[in-house]
């Protein structure tokens, strides 16, 4: 692995090793905590561990206080599990229901690569230049360049297969096996697809940085 991108993307996946071992832990322990003290039935055992997921994407919408692209995927992703748990009280939607999230995610990705700017544009730009005017110019104009160009379209189609791809196998696993594995596991479902897709989108970048000659 180049050096150089490891270390650009070692924060990102420190924090995310870590929401990954707390959306493990917590929800997996109020599952037994519920069903051993509240109530057996499979719905409230399940509604009780997806509290600290929702109360979570909560905090860290109100933490950044601006609408940016990564605060925006946290309100959809809340809006889409409210719409999912709405439509019925099956126990296997509401393990379905973060899942959802990640497909439309993936299916957002596919779509936007018809578009001038793909999806990743968006994120790239935030990740590189914040809220920064000349930053987020400097970005454009580096975008406008065919090369950039075509490696934001490489890297979204990545990101949205990948999700796509993670949908479709959580929704085989939630209807295969019981309910607290499928709680466990999740996390590290979608934790280690995105922790993969981070180092690889950082790897591919300053590759292609160090090939075309590109300012980083």
């Amino acid at each position: 692995m180049n050096r150089n991108a490891s270390a650009s993307s070692k924060p990102i996946v420190l924090s995310l090793a870590l929401d990954v071992l707390l959306n493990a832990s917590i929800p997996t322990a109020c599952y037994f905590v519920s069903k051993r003290f509240v109530s057996s039935s499979e719905v409230s055992a399940l509604l009780i561990a997806t509290t600290y997921p929702a109360l979570k994407s909560v905090c860290d919408l109100l933490r950044q206080r601006e609408l940016n692209p990564v605060t925006l995927t946290v309100l959809l992703g809340i809006v889409v599990g409210l719409f999912a748990f709405l439509l019925g009280g099956d126990p296997r939607m509401l393990l379905i229901r973060e899942a959802v999230f990640t497909g439309a995610f993936g299916i957002c990705c596919l779509a936007s690569l018809g578009f001038q700017r793909p999806l990743m544009f968006y994120f790239g730009r935030y990740f590189v230049a914040g809220t920064n005017p000349e930053g987020r110019a400097a970005f454009e104009a580096r975008a406008r360049n065919p090369s950039a160009r075509r490696g934001l379209q490489l890297v979204t189609a990545v990101w949205g297969v990948l999700y796509v791809g993670e949908f479709a196998i959580r929704v085989i696993l939630v209807y295969t096996l019981p309910a607290p594995l499928v709680l466990s596991i999740s996390p590290f479902m979608i934790g280690s697809v995105t922790i993969l897709a981070v180092i690889w989108t950082f790897r591919y970048r300053r590759k292609l940085v160090e090939s075309q000659g590109l300012n980083p």
